[in-house]
């Protein structure tokens, strides 16, 4: 029974916190009729409780592998009472500032499931699983538009205060209904660092998620005040708005972790940010409010399916350290809700107008597309590699000129030399003398015609004994059909053949 309500309470978990974490730029248009925020200052103020929800993410994700997502969220939500009650009775521009950044704590909670709920399921569910709980970002939708209209009946303080009362609920729920012997990992944390800081593809994973994750803070948080600045929205429209490509990003979210548990990630995420480049470049031109909104949606759908891919490739790459993973990642994307709003703010303030920082969105992605497209290619490398590396057929790769340039791990086992004992070498070093000249003859005729050769063949191993190998030779050529190396793979027959004799 517990096991099997973690999904919906760890998600409806992640939804409250980020509620709790985007309070403030919700709430925004009201909270600076009665509070003096300084104009070059607004992008701080709703961008700083994305720096403590980013860092805290790297600590917590470990944390959730090494005493459960139970303990986690009840330490959390138990320290979000005391910033939104200081918010709730802010009155100055320090007090939104020092209560702000401990909301980031709402969005740190992001890592405990990605961590947490995989242990529950198959491998092949974690992309769908992952979707499901990412659907917690509808937490900042709920926010978006719910605080606003409570905000106009009630006042702003009085609808943050309905936070604490929604915070203590989810405190008992999680003490009951939390999983007490949930598997905990205890690898030490700098231990986990260290088998991961150096992959490339941990750090490429965590510029992808900067830009699809960051992208969808950023618009969350930006939107609601920019609508109303610039297109003379009404507060609450803007407030709909923002909640609509919430919804679209969220759901995108799910409909992303299915996706990436059917298809490659990576042509994915091709598409996805095919669509950033697009619609980025879309928004540069300062559109109206028609074409503003269809820019904004595109970002949402890929948005949303570009953060549910990502988490999937994360433990595809890392599976034995998926909490550090997860957590360094989750950290990168808070980071990019973090900057893009204070660096559109400060363009603004230059030019005018925002066209060089949506541009810069479209290069930033154009430069991922093309990166992706380069991790796409070499994982089939890589793939290629471990096949010819772990199959137990003995591969011999020559160049044209018949110098040995690479063996695997089998030719070593059939024939006895070491790689670095052959390599620069000829074949003929396998020779055992029991082939005449004309078969050796019949053998590249057999090539330069066909491309291949096939058949039995005698030869030495490095101890001096003969055997009888199945040799498959392949030429292989350029795209000028030019031959450029040749590869033989093959088996040891001796011992079939004797059985066959007896």
């Amino acid at each position: 029974m517990i096991k099997k309500v973690q999904l919906p309470l760890q998600t409806l978990n992640l939804t409250l916190g980020f509620m709790v974490w985007v309070i403030i730029s919700s709430l925004l248009p009201f909270i600076i009729e009665d509070i003096t925020i300084p104009a070059n200052q607004l992008a701080l103020v709703t961008a700083l409780p994305v720096v403590l929800g980013s860092i805290l993410r790297i600590p917590i994700g470990y944390y959730a592998n090494a005493i459960g997502a139970r303990t986690i969220f009840l330490i959390s939500f138990i320290a979000l009472l005391f910033p939104v009650y200081y918010i709730s009775v802010a009155n100055s521009y320090i007090d939104l500032l020092i209560g702000g950044l401990f909301l980031g704590i709402g969005g740190a909670v992001f890592s405990v499931g990605v961590t947490s709920l995989p242990k529950y399921y198959p491998k092949e569910k974690h992309g769908f699983v992952n979707g499901i709980y990412g659907a917690g970002n509808l937490g900042t939708a709920i926010s978006a538009f719910g605080a606003p209209f409570f905000a106009a009946k009630i006042g702003w303080s009085a609808t943050i205060q309905l936070y604490l009362v929604i915070l203590a609920i989810f405190i008992i729920a999680n003490f009951f209904l939390g999983d007490k012997k949930e598997v905990k990992i205890k690898t030490p944390l700098m231990q986990q660092i260290k088998a991961v800081y150096k992959n490339e593809k941990l750090w490429l994973v965590c510029l992808f998620y900067f830009i699809t994750f960051g992208s969808f803070v950023a618009f969350t948080i930006y939107l609601p005040n920019f609508l109303v600045t610039n297109f003379d929205l009404d507060k609450v429209d803007a407030g709909m708005r923002t909640a609509g490509f919430i919804v679209i990003a969220t759901a995108m979210r799910t409909v992303g972790g299915w996706l990436g548990d059917r298809f490659n990630p990576l042509v994915l995420l091709m598409i996805v940010f095919g669509g950033y480049t697009v619609s980025a470049v879309l928004l540069s031109f300062a559109p109206s409010i028609a074409w503003y909104t269809f820019g904004c949606l595109t970002i949402a759908f890929c948005a949303g399916t570009g953060n549910g891919v990502i988490f999937k490739l994360v433990p595809m790459y890392f599976q034995k350290q998926a909490g550090i993973a997860n957590g360094i990642v989750s950290a990168m994307g808070g980071l990019g809700g973090f900057f893009p709003p204070i660096i559109l703010t400060l363009l603004f303030n230059l030019t005018g107008h925002y066209a060089i920082g949506f541009m810069a969105l479209s290069q930033v992605s154009l430069a991922s597309l093309i990166l992706i497209i380069w991790m796409y290619y070499h994982d089939r490398i890589s793939f290629a590699n471990q096949v010819i590396k772990n199959t137990v057929e003995g591969i011999m790769i020559t160049d044209k000129n018949g110098e040995i340039v690479s063996v695997n791990a089998a030719f070593t086992n059939i024939t006895g030399y070491q790689e670095q004992e052959v390599l620069g070498k000829n074949p003929n070093i396998l020779k055992s003398g029991k082939q005449k000249q004309p078969f050796y003859q019949a053998l590249w005729q057999s090539i330069e015609q066909k491309g291949f050769w096939q058949g039995e063949i005698w030869n030495r191993r490095k101890d001096g004994e003969i055997y009888l190998g199945w040799l498959t030779i392949s030429a292989i050529k350029d795209n000028t059909g030019e031959i450029v190396q040749y590869a033989g793979m093959f088996s040891d027959m001796t011992e079939e053949r004797m059985k066959n004799k007896a």
